[in-house]
């Protein structure tokens, strides 16, 4: 046991070392993680099957999840400590990835993800470009900014949810000095599983999906993002809302686009049970 815990001890001072390392001055942990960390660990139990067994058949019927002739799990969710240690031993993993040897050998840093692991709300981009390739961080430059702003804008911060790409490293540009290229559908099936564990790890009410390739790869093919953006889809049993990539607003500042992009963000909100002021319905409206 003591083994273990001090495993995941390690894992999680080498998680904040490294974020500290890449300039970060605080981490945005929600109040009830506290909350938990701050109890004494409990004692370790040995299970009773008995008592196990009276618990579950006691349980209604509509809370039980196991097959015949299986037991149900009483609580499948991880504790706050084996979350935080996961999420940290996840980002290890993805930091020393070599999967795909034309992309760990042109990247300068594998772009895991910001943001907090208790997040309600998660955005999905395709793939790191240049500025986050340098910095090691999703979405910092220009179209990162202007996420930021989106974000802001429904008054959460870039704290407050969590931004990750599914591919972790830039796509390389043998050849090219400049600018970035799509992932192929090989590279993103081979990473995406990296981002299903932060899904399942944060489990986030909603995902936004960002630009038609992001969608794409979630998704698989689909009729494209201008027919699919503002329409609800799943993805691993949460509701996704396919939206514009923040770059595309920059080449077409049209407000209508802009508006477009709101009313995503709006129903965005809505899902999430937060408040909608009428300024913020407004937005992006002529006068």
């Amino acid at each position: 046991m003591a083994s273990a815990y001090n495993q995941l001890l390690d894992a999680t001072i080498r998680h904040l070392e490294d974020l500290k390392s890449r300039g970060a001055c605080h981490v945005a942990v929600a109040p009830e993680t506290l909350r938990a960390l701050a109890q004494p660990a409990a004692k370790p139990q040995i299970p009773n099957p008995k008592s196990q067994m009276d618990k579950a058949s006691a349980l209604p019927q509509e809370l039980s999840l196991a097959l015949p002739g299986e037991t149900p799990a009483l609580d499948s969710r991880p504790s706050t400590l084996d979350k935080v240690a996961a999420f940290a031993a996840l980002r290890e993993r993805a930091l020393a990835c070599v999967k795909c040897p034309h992309l760990a050998s042109s990247r300068k840093n594998v772009v895991f993800g910001v943001g907090s692991i208790d997040a309600q709300l998660m955005f999905v981009g395709e793939a790191p470009g240049a500025d986050e390739d340098e910095q090691g961080e999703p979405f910092v430059g220009k179209a990162g900014q202007l996420l930021t702003k989106i974000i802001q804008a429904t008054g959460l911060s870039r704290a407050d949810v969590y931004i990750a790409n599914i591919l972790k490293c830039r796509p390389d540009t043998p050849g090219q000095t400049a600018g970035n290229r799509k992932p192929t559908s090989d590279e993103m099936a081979t990473c995406i599983p990296y981002l299903h564990e932060q899904i399942d790890l944060i489990r986030p009410r909603v995902i936004v999906a960002l630009g038609a390739t992001a969608v794409e790869g979630l998704l698989g093919k689909t009729l494209g993002i201008t027919k699919l953006r503002g329409t609800w889809k799943t993805y691993r049993g949460t509701p996704l809302m396919p939206t514009y990539h923040p770059a595309y607003l920059l080449r077409n500042q049209a407000m209508s686009e802009k508006r477009k992009v709101w009313e995503d963000m709006l129903a965005v909100m809505e899902k999430l049970g937060m408040p909608v002021s009428e300024k913020q319905r407004n937005y992006f409206l002529k006068p």
